[in-house]
């Protein structure tokens, strides 16, 4: 399957099942559960929840970070940082079929190594300031006009992203739109998640 569109990343909540339904009805083509702060048990629960969620939707289910967790629930692959397990571990764990994302920051040559060595797609940001990581690199959108000269895989953009600014990153080169506040943050996720899938349409100028 072709990753493109709108990347959900969960943020903590006691309603996540319902919040991640949303975002899923409104259009978003790949979900992240993201949670450093939670118990094993309860995190374990809520994959389990979310996993059920995404594979009746046709979803891929990503988990951050945690490859144990991922071979648990049978997600669809895991997204991994610069201080996570090796690339060539988790594929090793997950298998051929998984999908496993790396984050590059602002650093094009992760990318490219990311790449040879098996990535399914690579992530760069933080384009705006995030509320999530206040102290994250920032990346310059000359990242992501390169990436679509150079590399084969799909790129994520990430960090404080909204409805205004992200049109500029697709049109710079990225193929998704990871999003956390200014989707799960919202009174209305569905609509939040509507207006990011909006901008994906070639038919919007």
């Amino acid at each position: 399957m072709k990753l493109s569109g709108l990347y959900a990343i969960t943020t903590p909540s006691q309603y996540l099942p319902q919040q991640v339904e949303a975002a899923i009805a409104g259009g978003a083509r790949v979900i992240q559960y993201r949670d450093k702060s939670s118990d094993q048990s309860l995190r374990l629960e809520q994959a389990q929840q979310l996993s059920r969620i995404c594979r009746a939707a046709k979803i891929p289910l990503i988990i951050n970070d945690d490859v144990e967790l991922a071979v648990r629930v049978s997600a669809a692959g895991v997204h991994l940082g610069r201080d996570d397990i090796a690339l060539k571990n988790a594929r090793r764990d997950l298998g051929d079929d998984a999908i496993i994302g790396i984050s590059c920051y602002n650093n094009f040559d992760l990318a490219l190594q990311a790449q040879h060595l098996g990535a399914d797609y690579i992530a760069f940001g933080s384009f705006f300031a995030s509320p999530t990581k206040p102290l994250a690199v920032r990346a310059d959108k000359s990242l992501l006009q390169r990436a679509k000269q150079e590399l084969e895989i799909p790129v994520v953009a990430i960090g404080g992203i909204t409805t205004d600014n992200g049109k500029l990153l697709i049109e710079a080169g990225a193929d998704m739109l990871a999003v956390i506040t200014a989707l799960f943050a919202q009174a209305d996720i569905e609509q939040a998640s509507r207006s990011f899938a909006q901008l994906f349409s070639k038919e919007i100028p």
